[in-house]
């Protein structure tokens, strides 16, 4: 569930649409290849994206994604060489990051003990959606995805339940909360329903987030300098790299540190 770009085709470079804002310096189309991919699908700026004003792109995460695609779905011919594939296999990339997301969070919610008692339909939703990652481009592209999210989100909403129950007393319900540049510094936040929130600029310095669920929160520079994310529920790659943190700030051991921070 990790990106490969060394197996990848650059995919993310060209299939996705980027729009000048603070985290990207220039207007791109999708479909379209950005202006720094080389022709090896390496990035010529790679080392100094944040300094040249792209810094959605170190946020970006595909969860391995674009290697699948690139190796298994179109068994390594690439959009160059064979460009009468490119156009489905940008189509196809949003729906495989999508599958890729949900087997992290499906990986995930089998580390937790506490959910045990769901672990086998777990392990059933998790070989299915494996299987529909290894269905062909066709399959994919007509498969409903939303279908299949809302469904495997039903399996982890009870997980979540579960897991969080662990914490003693009344849990914080911020469910899909507007917490646009809240000051919640030293907050305890153990076991705290926090799906779908903005966390956008939030000051969490210092916060316990222990088995606090994040499965979509927003947390665009949200300041976990400090903050104890070690247990979080669905914590994910993108939602690290997009936050402001420091060498105090406690992950889960899935996660790596970004070089930014």
């Amino acid at each position: 569930m990790r990106a490969d770009c060394a197996r990848c085709f650059g995919l993310c470079c060209v299939a996705l649409t980027f729009s000048v804002s603070a985290d990207f310096a220039a207007d791109k189309d999708a479909g379209e290849p950005c202006h720094h991919l080389r022709t090896d699908f390496r990035c010529g700026i790679h080392h100094d994206l944040r300094p040249q004003g792209f810094r959605g792109c170190t946020v970006y995460d595909c969860f391995g994604a674009g290697q699948k695609v690139s190796q298994v779905t179109f068994g390594g011919q690439d959009w160059r060489r064979w460009p009468e594939n490119a156009e489905r296999m940008f189509a196809v990339l949003p729906i495989m990051r999508q599958l890729h997301e949900l087997l992290w969070y499906l990986n995930d919610a089998l580390t937790r003990p506490a959910a045990a008692t769901l672990h086998g339909e777990v392990r059933t939703a998790l070989e299915e959606t494996r299987r529909l990652t290894l269905t062909g481009a066709d399959d994919l592209l007509g498969l409903d995805v939303a279908a299949h999210r809302g469904t495997v989100n039903g399996l982890l909403l009870r997980t979540s339940e579960l897991v969080r129950a662990r914490v003693k007393g009344r849990k914080k319900n911020r469910r899909g909360a507007d917490l646009f540049g809240a000051k919640l510094s030293g907050a305890d936040l153990r076991g705290a329903d926090l799906r779908g929130a903005y966390l956008i600029a939030a000051d969490l310095r210092g916060a316990d987030l222990r088995l606090a669920d994040l499965i979509g929160a927003d947390c665009r520079d949200t300041d976990l300098r400090g903050a104890d994310l070690s247990g979080s529920i669905f914590l994910t790659q993108a939602q690290v790299n997009a936050a402001k943190g420091d060498s105090a700030t406690a992950l889960p051991p899935s996660l790596d540190r970004p070089g930014h921070w």
